[in-house]
């Protein structure tokens, strides 16, 4: 009962951070802290024998995949001269680390990756166009999907 009522949690959360972000590009930081206190919440009552360890490794897989992101986001930067990951986009990293095993983590931001490339490409096919290469892709709005859609099926 607690894993569907975490699971339909996260899904609330995750659903309002893929719906704003695809209408204003931005994931409000409520939102990110949200489904970050969730995401602890949901280590520390899924490991009945060690529940601070559990927390405590939710958190630093939260901190760690936080600062990878905010890594890969500053090296784009300096590289390219433009932003190309927003902050909420590392706040939400650190969500995943908090809800995901460090073995998912990767495949649920590859999962988001793909699918954004999908949503593009048909949105430019609608238009009878090739997707503009510059164009801004609200990667929130398929990660946050992303991560619920992997922690609801590692469970």
């Amino acid at each position: 009962m607690l894993v569907f009522a975490l699971s339909a949690a996260l899904f609330a959360v995750a659903a309002a951070i893929a719906y704003i972000d695809w209408r204003r590009h931005i994931i409000p930081d409520g939102l990110n802290m949200a489904a970050l206190a969730l995401g602890e919440i949901a280590a520390f009552a899924g490991d009945a024998e060690a529940p601070l360890a559990a927390a405590a490794a939710a958190g630093l897989r939260a901190v760690v995949t936080a600062a990878v992101f905010l890594l890969f986001r500053e090296i784009y930067r300096r590289l390219r001269g433009r932003e190309g990951l927003g902050l909420g986009d590392v706040k939400l990293a650190a969500v995943a680390g908090a809800w995901l095993d460090w073995s998912v983590i990767p495949i649920a931001v590859a999962l988001a990756a793909f699918s954004g490339l999908l949503a593009a490409f048909v949105a430019a096919a609608a238009r009878r166009r090739l997707p503009e290469p510059l164009a801004r892709l609200p990667f929130g709005a398929f990660f946050a999907p992303s991560i619920w859609l992997m922690w609801t099926w590692t469970r």
